[in-house]
C-alpha cells in the first residue's frame, strides 16, 4: 500500500515537473513524444498485449496531446490520432476482437462515397491529400478504436487505471498554462475564449482537455481514494484543473465535465444500497460545496467576467446575439448544404470551401454532426445513427460500466463543439464499449451494492 502511494505521488510529482522542464525548453516537447511512442512500442512488443497494454498507451497519448499541440511537440496535427490508431492495431494483431466490432466497418463504408465526391470533383486549389486527413482522420480513428474495445472485458480498477494513466498528463498541461499565466487578473478583460488563459493555444481544445481532467479526478476522489492523504490530493488536482478550465473562458469542455460527473454521481445512487444513497447524499452536498467554492474564487480572479460569459453577456453585460460564438451561421449553412445535397451530400471535407459565399471566408466546422451531414448526405446520417445506436444497445447488457454516459455523453457533446479535432472523443466514445466487470475498490465497497 505504501509503495503504491508513493508511486502515484512520484507520477504527479513527475508529470508537474515535466511541464516546468518544457516550459523552460520548449524543443524536449518534440522529444518525449517520439519517446511515448518508443517506449510504448516496447511495452506492448515485450507483453504481446497481454494486458491490454494498448490502452494505457493510447490514454498516455490522449491526454498529453493537447500539451504536445501547444507546446509544438507534435510531429503533425492528425499525429496523437494515428498513433492511437497504429496502438490499437497493434492490440488487434496480439489480441483479435470480436466479430460483432466490424459493424464500424460500415460506419466506414458509409463516408466512402463522401470521399470518392472529393477526390474527382476537388478543384485544383483543394489539396485533396491534406482535407480528407484533417477531416477523415478523427472518424476512422473513432472506428479503429471502437472495433478494438468492442465487448473487450476489463475489470473496473483496471478502467479506472486507463483514465489515471490518461490523467496524469493532463496534470502537466494544467501546470503548463499556470506557469504560462500566472496571473489571470492581469490578462483577462473580455468575456471571449481567453488564448492568454489557454497556453497560447485554442481554448475549445485545451478546456475540452481539462473537462476531462476534471472527470477522472473527481472519479478517483470519490471513488478510489484510499486515504487522507490521496483524498486531499485528488481533491487539490480537481480544484485546480476545474479553476484553469473555467478561466480559459471556453464554456463547452466545462460544461461536459459537469454533465460526466452528474452522470457518474446518478448511476452511483441508482446502484447503490440504503447505506450507500446516504453516503452518496452527503457527497452531493460536499460536491456542490466545492463547485460553489471553484465558481466563486474564478469569479473573483476574473472580476466577474466569467459570470456574463456563461450568461452570453459581453464585458459592459450587454446580451449577445449568438449564444455558440458564431458557430450557428456554421451549423446553419451546413444544414443548407445537406439540403440542397441530400443523398452524396457535397465530398468530404469541402462543406468548408462551400460555405465560403454564405460567411464570406473559408471557416473550420465545430460541428461534427452537420458536418456529416453537409459533406456525406444520407450516408452521413446513417453513419451517425451506427455511433448512436449501437452504444446504448451494447448498454442494456453492460450495466456495470459506470461511466457508459459520462464517456458516451462525452463523445456527443465535444463533437457539437470541437468536432474532432483531437483524439479524445474518439477513444472515449470506444471507452463507452468496453464490457465491464466489477471489483469494487474499498472505498466505494459500502456505496454500490
Amino acid at each position: 500500500m505504501k509503495s503504491s502511494k508513493l508511486s502515484y505521488l512520484a507520477l504527479i510529482f513527475f508529470h508537474a515537473m515535466l511541464a516546468l522542464v518544457i516550459f523552460k525548453v520548449p524543443f524536449l516537447s518534440k522529444i518525449y513524444s517520439i519517446l511515448i511512442l518508443l517506449i510504448g512500442f516496447w511495452i506492448v512488443y515485450r507483453t504481446k498485449n497481454r494486458n491490454n497494454e494498448v490502452l494505457f498507451v493510447s490514454a498516455y497519448l490522449v491526454g498529453i496531446e493537447v500539451l504536445l499541440r501547444m507546446t509544438g511537440g507534435n510531429l503533425n496535427n492528425e499525429f496523437v490520432k494515428f498513433s492511437v490508431m497504429f496502438f490499437m492495431l497493434c492490440g488487434m494483431f496480439y489480441s483479435n476482437f470480436t466479430k460483432s466490432a466490424l459493424v464500424y466497418l460500415l460506419f466506414l463504408m458509409f463516408l466512402v462515397p463522401g470521399i470518392l465526391i472529393t477526390a474527382n470533383v476537388a478543384g485544383m486549389d483543394v489539396d485533396v491529400k491534406k482535407v480528407l486527413f484533417f477531416n477523415l482522420s478523427g472518424p476512422f480513428c473513432l472506428a479503429i478504436c471502437a472495433i478494438y474495445m468492442f465487448k473487450r472485458k476489463i475489470e473496473f480498477d483496471t478502467l479506472q487505471n486507463i483514465l489515471i494513466t490518461m490523467g496524469l498528463p493532463i496534470i502537466s498541461t494544467t501546470v503548463y498554462l499556470f506557469l504560462y499565466t500566472p496571473s489571470i487578473k492581469d490578462v483577462v478583460t473580455g468575456t471571449q475564449s481567453n488564448f492568454a488563459t489557454s497556453g497560447g493555444f485554442g481554448p475549445n481544445q485545451v478546456s475540452t482537455i481539462l473537462g476531462l481532467g476534471m472527470f477522472v479526478f473527481f472519479s478517483q476522489l470519490i471513488l478510489f481514494s484510499k486515504s487522507k492523504l490521496e483524498m486531499l490530493l485528488n481533491g487539490f488536482l480537481f480544484v485546480f484543473i476545474s479553476y484553469r478550465g473555467i478561466v480559459t473562458f471556453s464554456r463547452g469542455g466545462i460544461i461536459t465535465a459537469v454533465v460526466m460527473i452528474v452522470c457518474l454521481l446518478i448511476l452511483l445512487y441508482y446502484f447503490s444500497n440504503s447505506k450507500g444513497k446516504n453516503k452518496l447524499s452527503l457527497i452531493f452536498v460536499l460536491t456542490g460545496l466545492l463547485a460553489l467554492g471553484i465558481w466563486t474564487y474564478s469569479s473573483l480572479q476574473t472580476k466577474g467576467l466569467i459570470e456574463k460569459r456563461y450568461a452570453n453577456k459581453d464585458a459592459l453585460g450587454r446580451e449577445k446575439k449568438d449564444r455558440l460564438g458564431g458557430r450557428e451561421q456554421i451549423m446553419d449553412a451546413e444544414i443548407k448544404l445537406f439540403i440542397d445535397n441530400t443523398f452524396f451530400g457535397v465530398g468530404a471535407g469541402l462543406s468548408k470551401s462551400k460555405r465560403v459565399e454564405e460567411l464570406g471566408g473559408e471557416v473550420a466546422s465545430h460541428n461534427e454532426i452537420t458536418r456529416l451531414l453537409a459533406e456525406h448526405g444520407l450516408f452521413g446520417l446513417l453513419a451517425f445513427l451506427i455511433l448512436c445506436i449501437v452504444p446504448i444497445i451494447f448498454y442494456l447488457n453492460n450495466k456495470q460500466h459506470l461511466y457508459f454516459f459520462s464517456f458516451f455523453l462525452f463523445w456527443l457533446l465535444t463533437i457539437n463543439h470541437a468536432a474532432m479535432r483531437t483524439a479524445s472523443p474518439a477513444f472515449l466514445y470506444a471507452m463507452s464499449l468496453i464490457l465491464v466487470k466489477v471489483k469494487i475498490p474499498e472505498q466505494a465497497e459500502n456505496i454500490v451494492d
